[in-house]
């Protein structure tokens, strides 16, 4: 699925609309750099940190869910850092690529749910979440969403380029 970015020249509904509208873009652009990839090159690491593509793909779905619905929403989850094992980034073999990119789209789908129904100066529920912080509001999460999204849309940039070459923008 490829996605129109959503330029600011681009008329919008409201603030809430644009905040979807780049979730969407950035969420579809990864999962679009990644699917380009060679099934090895998914699953590689051409960097120092040592994390990979999938990796990436993984971590970004526990992203929104740790934010939105643990933190937000405030539900409860065994495990909210599933993404991890030990300090690091972690997809266990049997994890197939398109079985996360299904649950990083469905987590994106709640998010854009959240967002359509909610106010964005609605305050998070309190929780283990924030760690003893007052919760932020949507807005505040959301934003904070989209810049995780566009630097990790740009780490991946460097990877693919490493990986196959130059691949769009």
């Amino acid at each position: 699925m490829t996605i129109e970015f959503p330029s600011p020249t681009r008329p919008a509904g409201s603030t809430a609309e644009v905040f979807a509208g780049y979730l969407t873009y950035f969420r579809e652009t990864l999962l679009a750099k990644v699917s380009a990839l060679p099934e090895g090159e998914r699953r590689t690491s051409r960097l120092p940190s040592g994390w990979t593509p999938v990796e990436l793909v993984k971590h970004l779905r526990y992203v929104e869910l740790r934010w939105i619905e643990w933190g937000f929403e405030g539900v409860a989850f065994d495990d909210p850092w599933g993404d991890r094992n030990v300090d690091r980034w972690y997809v266990a073999p049997e994890e197939s690529f398109a079985d996360l990119a299904e649950a990083l789209r469905a987590q994106g789908a709640h998010t854009s749910e959240v967002i359509a129904k909610t106010d964005l100066s609605v305050v998070g529920q309190p929780g283990a979440r924030w760690d003893g912080a007052e919760p932020p509001t949507l807005e505040r999460i959301l934003f904070h969403l989209v810049q995780e999204y566009a630097r990790h849309v740009g780490h991946l940039d460097i990877v693919v380029e490493l990986g196959v070459g130059a691949v769009g923008e």
